[in-house]
């Protein structure tokens, strides 16, 4: 008899053993109306479970319960009995299923408060706990792995748990999002053929994830979740393509490359500036794709379900580190007052290129690329016209390392640029009369860190005018009566905000993972995006009907300081007669590696009805009589 048994012997009233007749003992005990009340349950349903389970006589009357029977069967019974004491006067709802959870506890030598005890999440004096020993064993894999699957028959608590961990690890701040997804239906996820819209197409196949949420969340807590992205609930499909068209280009450390050329182990520039590794490359087909452009002029292509780490006005007023949304959730929401609501991350620190050798001091470069004025003049018609000199930036200059690019655009604003007052500070404009030097000074400025928008141009068509800001940390002039100005003013702080995203044809697509720790890379004009799920707790529900490719998409969309868990059926799978589940498959592959566990329920772990339970052993019994 454990501790727990012998505490409660001590504590509870019973009359002395007494032998009825030869090889019969008899025990009453004496309990609370409360615990009495909860002991035969409701319609005796906890009653008849000690009566069908416990191998002795069980009456209960009044306050007295009353073991009769073999000794050793007795002894058993009261063990049983002194547990079910102890759940209930510790404030646990016990049921039928209760009765089976305690005795498997026990057979499996474990303490049975150790595994009630281990409450997950409490809600309105609710508390979700593990009912067996292999639920304390699943809800103690999922906390200590990054991937953890649950297997096992319906009625298990496998989805009703990972839920109330995932709800826990939102409110203790452990992860920043839940998504919680399952396949949108059973044959191959075609929704065309349901009527109506696309919640009343999906909502039958996501109503229990949201019944349950609902059960750990007041409705207007979790409807407000949703609404902000903080849960997210989508069927599976709606997880893949989160990708840019094969052309878009990826910065690197020796340029930018068309994002379907790189591959596994190639460098890409990180929001760091720095370089980090390709670790993922997945092809996602042909695509509608939509242009994001930022009031910067700055723009990308990218598929509606693509991820952008954002920060809204909300986000700073509660000094939240930002959000992650989908390219399709922003469409109707870019603007709250005539303000931009979504804005992105710049550059931390200068993009990392390549170091090159230059014939020349790159500051004297810059000052001699301004010192460059065009006077000649044409008569056209009897209009005269500025002749644009093919003035250039050199490659070797623009395209290399961050010292060089900070003494050439000092040489550049030195030479054309001037402090011009802002509403945020000092803004540094810059003017010159060569189109593509307009066009490289951008894109040093952006390679920088920075922003570089063209507010205006000369009337006469003869200069072009860019309104740089720049980061505190990079200083734009040597010329001391430049700098003391640019000082006095503070300097303007480089923002980018999303302005439109139109849709833009289709496209062959293509979806990369990187090994930075924020997941962000450098796309197209200097914009931040990823594809990954960052600090994130992630549901995938139903996985019996996923196929074995959907299975390696959903789990490559793992991000830093996330997790998954995966639930399933294996015996329920609903997929066509030929194609193989994805969680049947996914055993074989990924069996053994660190920080994946695998967690097996049985019939005896099944918490509903005690019918269900019978049900689930008879077709497993058949089942394996089928296959001997």
């Amino acid at each position: 008899m454990n501790v727990a048994v012998q505490t409660a012997i001590s504590v509870h009233h019973f009359r002395a053993t007494k032998p009825t007749y030869t090889g019969t003992v008899e025990q009453t005990l004496d309990v609370s109306n409360a615990v009495a009340a909860e002991l035969a349950g409701i319609s005796d349903g906890v009653l008849d479970a000690l009566k069908e389970r416990l191998s002795c006589n069980v009456r209960l009357r009044g306050n007295q319960l009353t073991l009769e029977g073999d000794e050793q069967h007795v002894a058993n019974a009261r063990a049983v009995v002194d547990e079910l004491v102890e759940l209930v006067e510790g404030g646990h709802q016990i049921g039928s299923h209760t009765v089976d959870a305690v005795l498997g506890t026990l057979e499996a030598g474990q303490d049975v408060r150790e595994v009630f005890d281990a409450v997950v999440w409490r809600h309105r004096g609710k508390k979700i706990a593990p009912k067996t020993v292999t639920q304390k064993r699943y809800v103690d894999a999922i906390r200590r792995s990054t991937v953890t699957f649950g297997i096992g028959p319906a009625g298990t608590g496998k989805t009703y748990l990972a839920m109330a961990l995932a709800v826990a690890a939102l409110h203790e701040r452990e992860v920043q999002r839940i998504i919680l997804t399952r396949p949108a239906v059973e044959a191959g996820e075609r929704l065309g053929f349901l009527p109506g819209d696309l919640m009343a197409k999906v909502d039958p196949y996501l109503r229990p994830l949201f019944d349950a949420l609902y059960d750990m969340l007041d409705p207007d807590k979790a409807n407000a979740y949703i609404e902000r992205g903080t849960i997210e609930v989508a069927p599976l499909a709606f997880m893949r393509g989160r990708a840019q068209p094969m052309s878009s280009g990826v910065l690197t450390p020796a340029g930018f490359r068309p994002i379907g050329s790189l591959r596994l182990g190639d460098l890409v520039v990180g929001s760091d500036g720095l370089p980090t590794v390709v670790i993922g490359v997945y092809p996602q087909g042909r695509k509608q794709v939509f242009r994001v452009r930022t009031q910067d002029g700055a723009s990308t292509l990218c598929c509606a379900d693509h991820l952008w780490h954002v920060m809204t006005p909300e986000d700073r007023r509660s000094a939240s580190p930002g959000r992650v949304l989908e390219t399709r959730e922003m469409v109707a929401k870019l603007r709250r007052a005539h303000q931009h609501r979504y804005e992105l991350p710049l550059l931390s620190a200068p993009a990392s290129f390549a170091p090159r050798e230059t014939e020349e001091d790159p500051y004297v470069v810059g000052r001699r690329l301004c010192g460059t004025r065009v006077h000649a003049y044409a008569a056209t018609g009897g209009v005269a016209v500025a002749e644009r000199a093919p003035v250039a930036i050199p490659a070797a200059y623009f395209e290399n390392c961050a010292d060089v690019r900070i003494a050439l655009l000092q040489g550049l604003l030195d030479g054309g640029g001037e402090v011009v007052l802002a509403v945020d500070g000092g803004a540094v404009r810059f003017s010159c009369t060569s189109e593509r030097l307009r066009d490289d000074v951008v894109f040093l400025v952006r390679s920088l860190g920075g922003t570089a928008v063209e507010p205006v141009s000369d009337t006469t068509g003869v200069r072009h005018l860019l309104d740089i800001r720049l980061a505190h940390t990079i200083q734009p002039f040597r010329l001391e009566r430049k700098l003391e100005r640019y000082r006095r003013h503070g300097g303007a702080n480089p923002m980018r905000f999303i302005d439109s995203i139109e849709p833009e044809g289709e496209a062959e697509t293509v979806c990369i993972q990187v090994a930075a720790a924020d997941s962000l890379y450098v796309t197209d004009d200097f914009l931040l995006t990823h594809n990954t799920l960052n600090d994130s707790f992630i549901i995938l529900d139903e996985a019996q009907n996923t196929s074995p490719e959907q299975m390696q998409m959903f789990l490559t969309r793992l991000g830093f300081g996330s997790k998954i868990v995966v639930t399933g059926d294996i015996t329920q799978i609903d997929l066509p007669r030929e194609s193989r589940s994805g969680l049947v498959h996914v055993r074989d592959v990924l069996a053994g590696i660190d920080g994946i566990q695998f967690i097996e329920f049985g019939h005896k772990d099944v918490v509903r009805h005690k019918l269900v339970q019978r049900i689930v052993e008879a077709y497993k019994e058949h089942t394996d009589e089928q296959q001997r």
